[in-house]
This record gives C-alpha cells, sequence and structure tokens, in this order.
C-alpha cells in the first residue's frame, strides 16, 4: 500500500500541518533568538544551556549552574537575561495579536485593532502616570502599581469610549468613532504628562513608550502569562457566537447571541489584556492590525483557527522583531514600536499595491 501525499495535504489535515510547522518555526526562533546578542553564544551551546546544564533548576532555584561544558557566563545570560526577554516577547506578540483579531471580529472592521479603541492609549496613559509619580525610577515596589496603573487606564479608556457613544453604544460605527477619539485624547495626556516631566523622567517615559523588553524578568512573566491564557480561553468558548456576530447583529440576534453583552464583554477582556501587556513592556503598534490578517491568509477566516495561529505568528513574528532591534544597531538597541511600525507601513503599502 503506498502513501498517498494527496490525503496528507488534504483540506481537513491541512491546518494540522501548518499548526505544526508554526510551532517547530517557534521552537527555532526562540533557540535562535535566544543566541543573538552583544554576546553572541553558539546554537550548541544554547541547546545545552536549555537541556542538557540543568537549567532553571540549578541557575534560579538553587543559585547555582551546572558545569556541562558550557562557560557559566554564558548560562547566565541564556536563563537569566534571554529566555526571560524572549519568553515576555513571544506573549506580547501572542497576545496583541489575538486581542486585534477579538476587536475585529466583533466589529466587523478590519482596521480594528487596541490603538484604535484607545485601550493601549488608556493602559499607556495608566502607566506613565504612575512612572512619572516615582520620577522615572521603575523598581520592584512599583512595578504593581504600574500593572494597576496601566489596567485602570485601560478599562477607563473603554468606559470613556461607551459613554461617548451614548446609547448607540453597541452600533459598530459609533463604536469605532468614539474610540478614536478616546485614543487622541489620551494619547494627548500622556504627551502632557512627558512634556512636564523632568528630563531624566521624560527620557525613560518616551524610551517606555515606544515599548522595550529590555527590563523583562522572571518575575514579571507570571501576570501576561496567566492572563493571556485565561482571555483565550474565554476567546475560544465564545468563538461561535463572535463568528455569528461576523455576519451582522441582526443574524446573531435571530441565533440567540445577546450582541451587546458579548460585544461588551470582548471589549473589557481586549482592555484587560493588553493593559497587562503595555505595563510590562510599553506601547507597541501595528502587531494587532497586521497578524490577524496575515493568520486569516493562511489557515482563513474560522475564528477559532486564527486565534491559535495569532499566538503562534504573533509570538514568533514578536521574537524575531525583538532580534532585529538587538542586532541593527551596535551596543544599542532600538525601541521595539520603531520596528513594528516600520513593518506595518511596510505590510500594508504591499498590501495596497497588491490588492
Amino acid at each position: 500500500m503506498f502513501f498517498d501525499m494527496n490525503s496528507l495535504f488534504s483540506p481537513s489535515n491541512r491546518f494540522s500541518l501548518i499548526l505544526i510547522a508554526s510551532i517547530v518555526f517557534l521552537l527555532f526562533s526562540f533557540i535562535y533568538a535566544t543566541g543573538r546578542g552583544n554576546v553572541a553564544i553558539s546554537f550548541q551551546d544554547v541547546f545545552d544551556s536549555i537541556f542538557v546544564c540543568g537549567g532553571l533548576d540549578s541557575a534560579l532555584v538553587s543559585g547555582t549552574i551546572s558545569d556541562c561544558g558550557v562557560k557559566l557566563v554564558y548560562q547566565k545570560i541564556v536563563w537569566e537575561i534571554r529566555i526571560p526577554r524572549i519568553l515576555m516577547a513571544f506573549l506580547t506578540g501572542a497576545g496583541l495579536s489575538i486581542v486585534g483579531a477579538i476587536l475585529q471580529s466583533v466589529t466587523r472592521n478590519p482596521l480594528a485593532d487596541p490603538y484604535l479603541f484607545g485601550i493601549s492609549s488608556g493602559a499607556s496613559l495608566g502607566a506613565v502616570l504612575v512612572i512619572s509619580s516615582f520620577s522615572g525610577a521603575v523598581i520592584a515596589g512599583t512595578a504593581i502599581s504600574i500593572t494597576f496603573g496601566a489596567l485602570a487606564g485601560g478599562v477607563f479608556s473603554v468606559v470613556l469610549m461607551l459613554f461617548l457613544a451614548g446609547n448607540a453604544s453597541m452600533q459598530v460605527d459609533k463604536l469605532l468613532l468614539s474610540g478614536v477619539a478616546v485614543s487622541f485624547m489620551l494619547g494627548a495626556f500622556t504627551s502632557l504628562v512627558v512634556y512636564y516631566s523632568d528630563p531624566d523622567t521624560a527620557s525613560s517615559l518616551l524610551f517606555w513608550i515606544m515599548g522595550s523588553f529590555s527590563n523583562s524578568s522572571w518575575s514579571q512573566l507570571p501576570l501576561p502569562a496567566f492572563t493571556l491564557v485565561f482571555c483565550l480561553a474565554i476567546f475560544l468558548i465564545y468563538q461561535k457566537w463572535i463568528s455569528a456576530i461576523q455576519a451582522g447583529d441582526e443574524g446573531a440576534l435571530t441565533l440567540g447571541v445577546p450582541v451587546s453583552r458579548l460585544r461588551l464583554m470582548m471589549l473589557v477582556l481586549s482592555s484587560i489584556l493588553t493593559a497587562v501587556l503595555v505595563s510590562q513592556v510599553g506601547g507597541i503598534g501595528f502587531v494587532g492590525l497586521m497578524i490577524p490578517h496575515i493568520c486569516r491568509f493562511i489557515v482563513g477566516n474560522q475564528l477559532y483557527k486564527v486565534l491559535l495561529m495569532c499566538v503562534l505568528v504573533g509570538g514568533s513574528f514578536m521574537v524575531w522583531v525583538d532580534v532585529f532591534a538587538r542586532a541593527i544597531l551596535n551596543e544599542q538597541v532600538l525601541p521595539i514600536g520603531i520596528v513594528t511600525s516600520a513593518i506595518g507601513s511596510l505590510f500594508f503599502f504591499i498590501i495596497l499595491k497588491t490588492k
């Protein structure tokens, strides 16, 4: 009996193959990115540091690192600097991508993303207010305050958006216009805070606003990881209802979908996830706008497939953005937001010319 290649690449198996290929590419990206930086570490040393040397348990729990043929300094760089940074990049890319996919679905607007609704602007304003009150000294004791500040700002932006929309708050067009207004208004307040800060604080705020993974650590990872998993689970549970909204509010209502409540819940969850990510890494644009379109091009419009691909493609994309930001300049790291904006503008220029 001969092996049937046609059955392997049949439509029923296509998504599984794409998923496996995406996971393999993500693992490759993870290992490659771990070796890149001011101190170059070979693939073999990275692999041994992660899988042979005892790694996380010996390096972080006992405080010592086993001697396994890899320099101790390389093991420390891998486990204490590179891996937390890469994991944070993955969580950020995955989180912003699924938020973009959800917002585009519940509003039926292909340009919807956390920035369009003012969610990122609100979270940035809340975090900036907290950071500026500590004169830019982002220490361990203020990390929780920054998170709560960003969370409060993100939720406030949603509440303000709904208030401005008034009785038409669940009408998509009015909701989008209110979101744009909130985004510009809160962005202006953020600029005002930066303008009136002292020079050292203003410099820290500007670098933070443009996005950076430089301060990532193991202690920062649990909150965004838990929030991402929780929100993704809720999105997948309600994915059939969300898909019904994509066909129109009236059609969804006839199917028994509580459109207004579902849209509000998705907005709140999106604001929470965005705020948690912004509080850790600052403002990063274009990811939530760009990645969902790429994923739909790859796997079609079924929402559960798009969400799963957003996790893998968005996470891999952000890992490579971080590699590029660290590699383009000697002894310097570009803000992540600059790189994503440049790639995003190029992406839409290509779409404009091809469609």
